[in-house]
């Protein structure tokens, strides 16, 4: 990101006007209330004009940066945002492009050509920065770069960015800055509670603590239940029950086990939204050939519904079974597209599937022996590994390139939403044969230490996870 900058000085001299200009540090202002500005995206014509003119003086003119023009490439792709800032009569005195990187499923993000006007309002070049790490975010970013002039590290600083490391740009020193995105880490501290609740309990046979079920002691029998949102039962009742068989067979099909039945509790403020709950639950218990054993029913109290499911093993496979060197494979169905009204948050590859593909889908850790596995659950890709390391006593690297995931879904969203049908496996994982209709791809390593690291197409490392995600320790 080249800011249009020559030298640092201080207030009063000519170098701070000229830093001034262009959106830097700026003498104290006069008194009286301090001119606006609005910041939003270029439309065509007038705006990009006016954006490329003020690019032009201060790169090309002022600076010297360049010889005849600073275009380049990123200003003919159309995956490219231009963010400007407007004055209260709508005249543009700013702008910044932001576009993402190739082979990265618009995970990564990086900003460039923040420029503002002289004379423009103060604040406009923090506000139209502001706005770029929100634009990125919002488009599913989990990594922000920007290459900033030498003298603008401390500006970025104070707007919460974080050095990388020097680079020469254009003949320039420069410092690669990145925003901090939080996004993976907030969706998994939502785990960090249950620790908290169970306090010294430690529920599970021992080595299958934090599982995704419960061996019964003294059987071949495995026991999962899950509960639904009740914001989800009335929003999408009939999605609410098909969920709800889904998400249980899919902690059987983690542990290697078959389902052999299911009970239900369902309740609802009406008849009509339990029987609409019911219906779903039961197209998914015939399509996954469940039996449903029985259950309990209420009507006229708040939406509730939660499954309990039984399966069998010959031989379970723990969530906390891997050791630091095993590689970390991924296993998903990536046909069908994201739920309406769930759109980056909840990918439908079931309803699309035949019992027959859910059946083999199921029983894929049957056919192999890895040596531990999680099914993605609502912590997302990168949260559910994050606790199948915890469980396993330590940390883990996703190559995020390699990740496997649909034409249709974002990195960002793909790392960190329910995808349907999805495990993560560590030690050998299942051949491409066995896995199928699902996708197996190695994209990872367990390592020593805590936590989970994402490692970019260009090397780069940038936490997701610092700690625990549960914070229930290892299984063992």
């Amino acid at each position: 990101m080249v800011l249009a900058e020559r030298f640092l000085a201080g207030a009063g001299t000519p170098g701070a006007q000229f830093l001034s200009d262009y959106g830097g540090p700026r003498p104290a202002p006069a008194a009286g209330p301090r001119p606006a500005v609005l910041v939003g995206e270029a439309g065509p014509g007038p705006d990009l004009a006016a954006y490329h003119g003020l690019r032009h003086r201060a790169f090309v003119v002022d600076q010297g940066l360049f010889d005849g023009s600073d275009r380049d490439d990123l200003d003919a792709d159309p995956a490219t945002l231009v963010l400007v800032a407007r004055r209260p009569g709508g005249d543009v005195v700013g702008g910044v492009r932001l576009a993402p990187r190739p082979g990265t499923g618009r995970g990564w993000w990086a900003g460039s050509r923040l420029v503002v006007a002289r004379g423009a309002p103060p604040g406009a070049g923090s506000a139209l920065v502001r706005a770029a790490c929100a634009r990125a975010e919002a488009e599913g970013a989990l990594r922000f770069d920007a290459a900033v002039q030498a003298g603008k590290e401390a500006f970025f600083t104070r707007l919460g960015w974080r050095a990388a490391g020097p680079v020469t740009l254009h003949g320039a020193p420069h410092v690669v800055m990145r925003w901090p995105i939080g996004r993976i880490a907030a969706q998994a501290a939502a785990k960090q509670a249950i620790a908290d609740v169970l306090r010294d309990r430690r529920p599970g046979a021992p080595g299958f603590v934090g599982d995704d079920g419960a061996p019964v002691p003294g059987s071949d029998l495995v026991a999962a239940t899950d509960a639904v949102l009740p914001s989800m039962v009335e929003r999408d009742p009939w999605w609410a029950g098909w969920c709800s068989v889904l998400v249980n067979a899919n902690d059987l099909a983690a542990m290697g086990a078959a389902p052999v039945g299911l009970l239900d509790a369902v309740a609802a403020p009406t008849a009509s939204l339990a029987r609409r709950v019911l219906d779903g639950l039961g197209a998914a218990a015939d399509r996954w050939a469940v039996p449903l054993l029985g259950g309990h029913t209420q009507v006229g109290v708040p939406a509730a519904l939660s499954v309990t499911m039984l399966g069998r093993a010959e031989r379970l496979v723990p969530g906390g079974g891997g050791c630091p060197g095993d590689p970390v494979s991924v296993v998903a169905d990536l046909s069908g597209g994201w739920r309406p009204g769930y759109g980056g948050r909840q990918w439908d590859s079931t309803t699309g599937r035949t019992a027959a593909d859910l059946a083999r889908l199921g029983s894929v850790l049957s056919r192999c022996r890895p040596a531990a596995a999680k099914d993605v659950s609502m912590a997302g890709l990168v949260g559910t590994l994050g606790m199948l390391a915890e469980a396993s006593g330590c940390g883990a690297e996703v190559d995020v390139a390699a990740v496997p995931r649909p034409p249709g879904a974002g990195l960002g969203d793909w790392l960190t939403c329910f995808p349907g049908f999805g495990l993560v496996v560590a030690g050998e994982p299942p051949s491409a044969e066995a896995a199928a209709p699902a996708t197996v791809a190695t994209c990872g390593r367990l390592v020593a230490g805590r936590g989970v690291t994402l490692v970019w197409p260009d090397g780069v490392r940038t936490g997701a996870i610092a700690g625990p995600v549960v914070g229930m320790g290892p299984a063992a």
